[in-house]
């Protein structure tokens, strides 16, 4: 895992951003199977409303992988909290975030060949130019990767 910026803020309050990204796009899922082709249909909408289509494939593996992570912390709780996907551009980087509600650290597996699962950080890590996680509160973290353009 690379070094981690500042986290930009909490989904939950406005930008948190500052003026370094002029972008912005926040969208609270559910945690419902759904939510993933939702996040990444979202994505795709949005970096094409931002003049970013050529980022679309990429990004859309990198929300599919991040937000499943997501999911998964979050319906290991009772209570289910939601997710946020939360998507920042400036001039030069697209940052993709994904937000979940569980006092649980990102714990990487380990993954042998005959593994069916366990290699979405691996993905984001070979995609992104960097990526990191980072816990905002006891009880809430955020993932995150970069896209550099």
């Amino acid at each position: 895992m690379t070094g981690c910026p500042t986290p930009l803020g909490r989904p939950e309050q406005g930008s948190g951003t500052g003026t370094a990204f002029h972008l912005l796009s926040t969208l609270e899922l559910a945690s419902l199977p759904t939510a993933i082709p939702c996040a990444r249909l979202h994505a795709v909408n949005i970096l094409h409303e931002w003049g970013l289509g050529d980022l679309a494939d990429d990004t859309e593996l990198l929300v599919s992988e991040l937000t499943t992570n997501a999911l998964t912390a979050s319906v290991s709780l009772e209570s289910q909290p939601p997710i946020t996907l939360r998507l920042l551009a400036d001039h030069d980087r697209l940052v993709i975030e994904a937000w979940d509600r569980s006092p649980f650290d990102l714990d990487p597996l380990e993954t042998g060949d005959e593994s069916e699962s366990g290699r979405g950080l691996l993905i984001v890590e070979a995609l992104s130019n960097r990526w990191g996680s980072s816990r905002t509160r006891y009880n809430s973290k955020v993932v995150w990767a970069e896209l550099a353009y």
